[in-house]
């Protein structure tokens, strides 16, 4: 097993007064050649975007996107005909194949809106672009894993032309729950929304995030109440 951790402060970061953003890994003006990707896994950003703002229309191709709702309300318009808002517990996934255009709007004047933003690189290239999106019950991720993205479409969660698989967590103080990884040679991205937590001997706090190649399980402690993300990538 072979880990790397990446501290909260380690990140790149971008303040555009609408838009205050941490980079996981390169992206826009942040180029770190140490943090490319991890495995499949290209963007994690961490935004916050003031009321009233957002993303104009802009075009995206060949990339599966995904947005995990934190806190807000965000009001998402493509070429596709979709006009939706997406809300706290609300995950969206774009495979953008050939192509697609969109605008990600905070929804609400005075409030911001608290997202991730995830790019997963694809397994299939120009496919018919698609839009996804579903809510998830908060209370089966409370001291489990609720997995949110696979790469099948039959599964009860959202899906992507991947061999990944994403998970979120809410755990007590004290929880501990192990995770077997999905796929040979897949990594797993662990990212701490909030908390603390312990993976097998490393203390992470929140906004760290750790990335484990040449697993096969993984153990993950709570040492305060905790939230997080799991991903399952193909390196």
């Amino acid at each position: 097993m072979h880990s790397t951790i990446y501290k909260a402060d380690s990140r790149g970061h971008a303040d555009h007064g609408w838009l205050n953003t941490y980079y996981s890994f390169s992206f826009a003006d942040y180029y770190n050649p140490d943090r490319m990707r991890f495995g499949a896994l290209r963007v994690l950003n961490d935004d916050t975007v003031q009321g009233g703002m957002g993303f104009g229309m802009h075009p995206h191709d060949n990339m599966e996107i995904i947005t995990i709702l934190l806190k807000g309300a965000l009001e998402h318009k493509d070429n596709m005909g979709y006009t939706e808002i997406i809300q706290e517990n609300d995950v969206q996934v774009m495979s953008a194949g050939t192509g697609i255009v969109h605008s990600e709007q905070n929804k609400n004047q005075h409030q911001p809106v608290s997202l991730l933003q995830l790019w997963i690189l694809p397994n299939q290239h120009n496919v018919q672009p698609r839009y996804g999106q579903q809510t998830f019950n908060p209370l089966h991720r409370k001291n489990r894993l609720q997995q949110i993205v696979g790469p099948y479409i039959n599964d009860n969660n959202l899906w992507i032309h991947q061999n990944a698989w994403l998970y979120l967590g809410s755990l007590s103080k004290d929880c501990t729950i192990d995770y077997a990884t999905k796929r040979k040679h897949n990594g797993v991205y662990v990212f701490v929304i909030d908390g603390d937590i312990t993976i097998n001997n490393e203390c992470l706090h929140i906004r760290d995030a750790i990335g484990i190649r040449d697993v096969e399980n993984i153990s993950i402690t709570a040492n305060n109440n905790a939230e997080l993300l799991l991903i399952d990538i193909p390196l």
